[in-house]
């Protein structure tokens, strides 16, 4: 099958292109070797299916991470380049053009963002351009789809060019000449849209705005995550009800009770605390954790796909490095939001170990994923939000700590960022409808199994008394330092397998509001989820991994003594 790779630099509207020629069937992937996604689809050109690939975002063929390796690999195995341009910020595009067309690959030029530069008071004679480079050039508005169809009829029109091999400096010599033949600016004033850049770039006015927006999204995080429980997912499982009770009538009592029911609560299922295979192990994941996933994901889109993400990196670009990253470690930070296993994976594109290392060990101790905040508001909710905030308050303090003190003593560079800052763009709802659903796709093929594998294996070490008994040897450390019962000893170790059902484990234990806001605390420090664990080996490697695993215990113990003598005393 034909490939057609999209290449691009980051925020040019590649993912709308890329959208709008594939429609709903797309497969996310990860290129071999590499925890860099990237995404495939199809179409049909001229009677025939074609495979369309969106690369990841580079700015030159010569890579200097791992998302530009993969680009430059996709793009050896190209049959058609389109190559998607900022159309008002031309002459920074050009450089990867010429990079494309010097290795003679077919190629079709999209000049995305054509309606901006009337806005910006920008002229191109894109006929001209064509004729200098000698490859199509199509003006197309990806979110509106105008051009689209022309982009797809001259695809027909791809053509290798001869084009001399030249030097850095000779490139951008050439490039300040097409600019000059195709290029002309006009005076315009600034535009509500450009104040408003300038307002939330600038850090007087930008991070008071970015405190307010980030409270802000995750407040529409929960109002959509909490609707979709009330009125979708718990009436599903309430129909569920009496199927769960019939099983759980025929099997009786017995192990495979117990792994399939689990405990029946005041002689009834009870979805949060039973504990069983088919009613915590499937309410938890998709009663309780996948409606605020799909929001998650829905609100991080907006703010990707409207410009916003880059502006709060520059913002935070400061603080971060302070911790041993820069500003793009706020991603890793976003997406641990929503699952730890992304926002660990995403510390991928920090450029060294050191950065790496950092961002996936503050990821794992200190960023609670959507299914632990689902549990943290479902539990100390109810006696109110002020020991929701403690719990929150104190995981802040530990990710700026914790960054610090790792900042000092891990060996390494910090490099600095250097970051495009795109303008403010209307998202396209069908764009972020298809991401959102990618990324929600992502939890339900490689989460899930995790999840229920958890739940199983919990089911079977605490029918066959290894929890129990593991609990009794650890007992000592829970009630003597952390001030907590012996019984929550077994919920803290299940936290392992499953973060989300331990806490869930603590709420028959009939602790006070302090002694939960402790428990619910080390759980979110100590070791990440099974799934994210994996996730930190194959990243970090086992040496790194068992460095992070002390930080995490030691972290959790100080952690958890310090509250202990302060909301309970000694």
């Amino acid at each position: 099958m034909k490939k057609i790779v999209l290449m691009g630099n980051p925020n040019v509207g590649k993912s709308v292109v890329f959208s709008r020629l594939t429609g709903a069937n797309v497969i996310a992937s990860n290129y071999p070797g590499t925890t860099v996604d990237f995404y495939e689809g199809s179409m049909r050109l001229e009677g025939e299916h074609v495979k369309i690939i969106d690369a990841p975002g580079t700015y030159s063929l010569k890579p200097t991470n791992k998302a530009e390796e993969v680009s430059a690999s996709l793009f050896e195995d190209a049959d058609i380049i389109i190559n998607v341009v900022d159309a008002t910020n031309l002459e920074r595009n050009l450089y990867l053009t010429l990079e494309i067309l010097e290795r003679e690959k077919p190629t079709v030029i999209a000049l995305n963002l054509w309606d901006e530069t009337k806005h910006l008071g920008i002229e191109i004679d894109y006929k001209k351009l064509e004729e200098m480079l000698g490859v199509p050039v199509v003006p197309t508005v990806a979110l509106t789809g105008e051009g689209i169809k022309e982009l797809v009829e001259r695809l027909k029109e791809a053509k290798k060019v001869e084009f001399p091999r030249l030097s850095e400096d000779e490139k951008w010599v050439k490039i300040g000449k097409i600019i000059k033949e195709v290029e002309a600016i006009k005076h315009h004033h600034h535009t509500l849209r450009e104040r408003l850049s300038d307002i939330t770039i600038k850090p007087v006015t930008g991070i008071p705005i970015a405190i307010i927006i980030v409270a802000f999204s995750f407040f529409v995080v929960r109002i959509i995550g909490e609707g979709l429980i009330t009125y979708v997912l718990d009436p599903l499982f309430d129909a569920y009800y009496p199927v769960a009770t019939g099983i759980s009538n025929f099997l009786g009592s017995g192990i495979i009770h117990d792994i399939l029911i689990g405990t029946l609560i005041d002689g009834k299922i009870d979805y949060m605390q039973s504990m069983g295979l088919l009613t915590t192990g499937l309410y938890v994941p998709f009663g309780a954790v996948l409606p605020y996933i799909i929001s998650f994901y829905f609100t991080l889109s907006l703010l990707e796909d409207s410009g916003y993400l880059p502006r709060l990196a520059t913002l935070v670009d400061n603080i971060f490095h302070k911790l041993g990253m820069h500003g793009h470690g706020i991603v890793p930070v976003f997406l641990g939001f929503g699952c730890n296993v992304p926002g660990v994976l995403s510390s991928r594109a920090l450029e060294t170990r050191k950065q790496r290392f950092i961002s996936a060990t503050l990821t794992a101790i200190s960023v609670p994923c959507m299914a632990q905040t689902a549990m943290i508001f479902g539990i100390l909710g109810p006696y109110g939000m002020r020991y929701v905030a403690m719990v929150y308050a104190t995981l802040f303090a530990v990710f700026i700590i914790a960054g610090l003190l790792l900042n000092k003593f891990v060996k390494g560079e910090s490099p600095e960022i250097f970051l495009d800052i795109p303008p403010y763009r209307r998202p396209s709802m069908k764009a972020i409808a298809k991401k959102t659903w990618m990324r929600i796709r992502w939890f339900l093929e490689d989460a899930i199994p995790w999840l229920f594998l958890g739940v199983l294996l919990v089911n079977i070490l605490y029918a066959i008394g290894f929890l129990q008994w593991l609990g009794n040897v650890f007992s000592p450390i829970t009630s003597g330092w952390l001030g907590l019962p012996d019984e929550s000893t077994t919920a803290l170790l299940i936290g392992f397998l499953r973060k989300d059902l331990a806490v869930g484990m603590l709420l028959p234990l009939g602790m006070k509001p302090m002694q939960l806001v402790i428990a619910t605390t080390i759980l979110a420090i100590y070791f990440p989820c099974i799934a994210t664990f994996a996730v930190m080996l194959k990243e970090l490697g086992i040496k790194d991994l068992m460095k992070s695993v002390a930080i995490m215990i030691a972290t959790a113990l100080i952690v958890g003594g310090a509250m202990r003598g302060v909301l309970l005393g000694f």
